[in-house]
């Protein structure tokens, strides 16, 4: 069944706002939390909601107010999220730089102790869509779910990175990670008692696996880094980075024996207007896209296609002919909404 995309976004915004949270915020992390799902991040999309609205409750997520000021320069940005929603927060980060950038060339953002930020690629269309380039990195202080390579205990979240990139058509949009998998996407195949779909994570003795339970086995195990068991150096690189980025840049991290679910995130934002210019820019990022396009393919049924246009695809078709949701999330929202004393989404959850 699609459900109309407004509707989806009203729904899940009504239960933050009947949760607690004050001001735009439920209308914001609404909004990206069913973009996610458009984009085919439904692990990081409405299954998120009813976590969000537990913390709400419970105090672990902040209700209202504004993140503190830390440092704030012209281009460069530090925030104190006092653990309020992290998809607001970064929204406006990703806000705040663009403008900045407009007149800086680049502006950076880092929040530390904010809470958790959802899916980084629906962050990116606020700055491609004004012809600006555009980096979000994320990493949580307070979990382990990877391990460095070469060892076998936890050490690092996925620690994901999106950037987005502007064309003079669609524009790139890239997400990634620097593990193989997610913990969502882990905690979703135990559940459903099915294995990884590959090699991608090591067991509490550090022997590679394809079990989606090692993160809630013991002794524990971990996910692997990209590039697995032959070339894992690059992933752990990858993470080092992203932590530097979000944690060592915002002055607060794992070295501060953090708890809680939550985030640290970075986003930088550039405007090529202020370096060569966005025409000398977009000549170069169109003519990567149209030759990354011509590529032949090694199977002709699947021809080479750009990071984020199956994801532009899919909020394009939400948005005209509404979402289907994977199976059991609005199923999920069906207490919370009791609870809340809010109508479940046309009697169809």
């Amino acid at each position: 069944m699609r459900h109309p995309y407004a509707d989806l976004v009203a729904h899940a915004a009504h239960l933050l706002a009947a949760a607690g949270l004050d001001g735009d915020k439920p209308t914001v992390v609404a909004e990206r939390l069913v973009r996610a799902d458009a984009m085919g991040h439904t692990t990081h999309g409405l299954a998120l909601l009813p976590a969000y609205l537990r913390d709400i409750g419970s105090g672990a997520m902040t209700r209202s107010g504004e993140p503190a000021i830390v440092v704030d320069r012209p281009a460069a940005v530090v925030w104190d999220g006092r653990r309020l929603p992290g998809v607001w927060l970064t929204a406006r980060a990703v806000d705040l730089a663009v403008a900045r950038a407009r007149d800086y060339g680049t502006c950076t953002v880092v929040i530390r102790r904010s809470h958790h930020i959802a899916a980084l690629a629906a962050y990116l269309t606020a700055a491609t869509d004004a012809g600006m380039m555009v980096v979000v990195a994320s990493s949580d202080p307070a979990a382990a779910h990877v391990a460095p390579y070469g060892g076998k205990r936890a050490l690092f979240t996925p620690d994901p990175v999106a950037i987005g990139i502007p064309t003079e058509g669609d524009p790139i949009l890239i997400d990634i990670s620097a593990s193989i998998t997610t913990a969502g996407l882990a905690a979703r195949l135990t559940t459903a008692g099915r294995p990884l779909p590959g090699v991608w994570a090591l067991d509490g003795e550090g022997r590679p696996t394809d079990a989606a339970d090692v993160l809630s086995t013991d002794p524990r195990g971990s996910l692997l880094p990209i590039g697995g068991i032959d070339h894992g150096h690059k992933g752990y690189g990858l993470a080092l980075w992203i932590e530097a980025l979000t944690q060592g840049l915002s002055g607060w991290g794992r070295a501060d024996g953090e708890a809680g679910w939550g985030g640290a995130v970075f986003v930088q934002v550039f405007d090529p207007e202020l370096f060569a210019g966005g025409p000398a820019f977009r000549r170069q990022t169109e003519w990567l896209a149209e030759n990354c396009r011509a590529n032949p393919p090694i199977d002709p049924e699947k021809p080479v296609r750009l990071p984020g246009s199956k994801a532009a695809a899919g909020v394009a078709r939400a948005q005209a002919e509404g979402l289907e949701l994977f199976p059991g999330i609005l199923e999920a929202l069906v207490p919370w909404a009791e609870r809340l004393g809010v109508a479940a989404l046309d009697g169809r959850a």
